[in-house]
């Protein structure tokens, strides 16, 4: 698939007493792929924070929205513009409630679920059709409200897996650009978070 430039995105909200949450597992997912390719985040004037790489032959942009997630469409529109990157060559990588926990589905467009951070990036770039990387933090438990659920840590059970995911993620980000939507949705839907043994 390749060409490029293109523009991965990771949703969450800034600084460290957001870190660990479930809503900011598309931070630690850019974080792993900066690490990867060997780079590391930098201001850019666009409101985000900008890592650069090049894979599959293409130019890639890893970007960390410095605004809260409810706004992190403004940010992302502006690097959009300034890097000149085609809206299907725009990846949006971001926690989803509605799949289990350690599971990965990608798309293409579609609306946000109730996702502020996918609604706002939705608004500024006047379109649904760019790609996203889901990575399944499961329900609430109980009659727990989803948006106090979403600002908790993972629990203590999932932070053992949460390595396996975040590496899996990325790894779907990867495979997305080298080889296509359709091959990564058939490698990444069908098969676990990680190996069993």
């Amino acid at each position: 698939m390749a060409a490029g430039p293109w523009l991965v995105v990771g949703l969450g909200n800034p600084g460290p007493t957001y870190a660990g949450n479930r809503h900011n597992i598309g931070f630690m997912v850019l974080d792993l792929l900066a690490e990867r390719v060997g780079d590391r985040f930098r201001a850019h004037r666009g409101g985000a924070d900008v890592a650069e790489a090049h894979l599959a032959g293409a130019r890639m942009l890893l970007a960390r929205p410095r605004s809260f997630m409810n706004t992190s469409g403004p940010p992302v529109a502006a690097l959009r513009a300034f890097f000149k990157v085609d809206i299907g060559h725009v990846v949006v990588v971001h926690d989803e409630l509605d799949i289990p926990f350690e599971t990965i589905r990608l798309k293409l467009g579609g609306g946000d679920n109730g996702h502020n951070g996918l609604r706002s990036v939705t608004a500024a770039l006047g379109s649904r059709d760019y790609l996203r990387v889901r990575v399944g933090i499961g329900r609430p438990p109980g009659r727990m409200n989803p948006a106090d659920f979403v600002l908790r840590d993972f629990s203590a059970p999932e932070r053992k897996e949460l390595p396996f995911l975040v590496d899996r993620a990325a790894d779907a980000v990867e495979s997305l650009l080298g080889s296509g939507l359709e091959a990564t949705q058939n490698a990444f839907h069908t098969s676990p978070a990680k190996p069993h043994s």
